[in-house]
């Protein structure tokens, strides 16, 4: 039974990165991979926890997301942190690019998931947070959270 178009199935997401980043425009990119790399993202064995998107040759590039290795596969098997390639239009990698470049900021991948029978990768475009806006953001998140409990008595 294949994958039907248009459904989406979430193999890992990279949560601590909401945390770490204030992100501003998200982009769903595909990704060039190997026969026992999509074999072993369909039993979920992936994390994007020290992942990161950069460029190599002026195109963009995601590199240190873990997936495992195939148990069942052959001699031929893929590297479990080498960087695998997004595919994006031109226009996109240029913008995305000139970001990087210019404002100083970082590519974060968020999520990967299938989407269909493909893989496609979730990031954004983001600024790291210093310990003092993480200090912040968590204030603001516990007030929130004592109004909502004040507000429901």
């Amino acid at each position: 039974m294949g994958a039907r178009k248009g459904e989406r199935r979430i193999i890992c997401d990279n949560r601590r990165a909401r945390y770490d980043y204030d992100l501003e425009s998200h982009t769903e990119a595909g990704l060039m991979l190997m026969g026992s790399e999509v074999k072993s993202l369909r039993k979920g064995n992936a994390h994007l926890s020290d992942a990161w998107v950069g460029f190599e040759n002026n195109r963009p590039v995601l590199f240190k997301a873990h997936i495992a290795p195939y148990a069942q596969a052959t001699h031929v098997c893929h590297e479990p942190d080498r960087p695998r390639p997004l595919l994006l239009h031109a226009e996109q990698v240029y913008k995305m690019s000139q970001a990087v470049r210019e404002r100083g900021l970082t590519l974060v991948p968020l999520k990967l998931y299938f989407d269909g029978p493909w893989v496609k990768l979730e990031f954004a475009i983001g600024r790291g947070r210093k310990n003092h806006d993480k200090r912040d953001s968590m204030r603001e998140k516990e007030d929130k959270a004592e109004i909502a409990r004040a507000y429901h008595r």
